[in-house]
């Protein structure tokens, strides 16, 4: 299914060592990320109690079917510290960080944010809620919405500009007049505008960043499509009578892909950094969902408490050069000039 080309692209990008590795190292941290109620969470994987299994991290169960008063869930962690529960033969088995991003330990001494400790590996945030399972959260939802901004992006720059390019003329004029007019509107000002209506969720926060950030990506295409046409391989296919549907995905299309992949890691690296700012400024992410740009908010906040500035920072500085170097491998695998400059 693959050309030639772009077995020799692989290949190339294979050897590049430093890019291969990042690509390994920040995929597999995503991978295990969409599985992270089962990385941290304070509710058990398996529960054992008077002769029946139960998997609260997947399925909810009120608290009388322990022994409990209420309807509601149970504390898990608290009903594991329950003498009764113990006692009449109750087994938990919690995932590695038996932590919630959301859960608030008020039971803790002393004012949050709290220090690094045993319980707590990079201590608890302004609300007492333990740092290290917010940053894997966050990790999650900064991936998420990078790869998806990225996807959208490529498939309004490749529409709009393959257009322009493909057609030219009036329509590619028409075109580009009304991008530089939208690329103008204050970016922030419409977050703010939009947030405030329809409310800082991921997907409005994700639909406004896709109606920004593709302008530049379709400049790459427009020439792309420009230069494309006028091959004589392109000629030859209108020649036959080939449509113009066909002639655009068949013909151009897959031999103008290379700005869309080598930009895609950018992209990504773009993607993250607006998320993080936005949170960070405040317009991002309602509360309280986990966010590295709230940490960072925090740690500003709380000079005296450098775990959560430093941990945060550390995470998407980690983050950012692993995707960096992705694009540097990808860029230098799809160049015919390299010499495997990267290492």
């Amino acid at each position: 299914m693959l050309t030639d080309l772009t077995r020799d692209r692989l290949k190339r990008f294979r050897k590049l060592k430093r890019a291969w590795w990042a690509l390994v190292i920040l995929g597999t941290a995503f991978l295990l990320s969409l599985f992270s109620e089962l990385i941290a969470n304070d509710k058990p994987l398996y529960l054992h109690w008077q002769g029946k299994s139960y998997f609260p991290v997947f399925k909810f169960y009120p608290s009388t079917e322990f022994g409990g008063p209420y309807g509601t869930e149970s504390d898990y962690l608290k009903l594991w510290q329950d003498s009764a529960f113990t006692a009449g033969g109750g087994k938990m088995i919690f995932p590695i960080i038996a932590d919630s991003p959301l859960r608030t330990h008020l039971e803790l001494e002393g004012n949050p944010p709290h220090a690094p400790s045993r319980k707590h590996l990079l201590g608890t945030d302004n609300s007492a809620r333990d740092v290290l399972a917010r940053l894997i959260y966050g990790f999650r939802i900064c991936m998420a919405f990078a790869l998806l901004l990225a996807l959208f992006d490529a498939l309004l720059g490749i529409t709009i500009g393959g257009i322009q390019g493909y057609l030219g003329g009036k329509v590619d004029i028409t075109v580009q007049r009304l991008i530089e007019i939208w690329s103008a509107l204050p970016f922030l000002y419409v977050v703010i505008l939009l947030g405030s209506i329809y409310g800082r969720t991921f997907a409005v926060l994700l639909f406004i960043m896709a109606l920004f950030e593709w302008v530049s990506l379709s400049f790459f295409m427009r020439g792309e499509f420009l230069k494309l046409k006028n091959q004589a391989y392109v000629r030859a296919a209108k020649a036959l009578g080939f449509g113009p549907f066909r002639v655009f995905f068949k013909q151009i299309l897959p031999n103008a892909l290379t700005p869309v992949i080598t930009l895609m890691p950018f992209t990504v690296v773009a993607g993250i950094s607006s998320l993080t700012a936005l949170d960070f400024l405040g317009f991002g992410l309602m509360p309280p969902t986990p966010s590295w740009g709230e940490l960072l908010t925090q740690g500003l906040q709380n000079i005296e408490k450098p775990w959560l500035a430093i941990s945060a920072t550390v995470a998407l500085f980690v983050t950012l050069l692993l995707a960096t170097f992705i694009g540097e491998g990808v860029r230098e695998a799809f160049d015919p000039k390299s010499g495997h400059r990267i290492e």
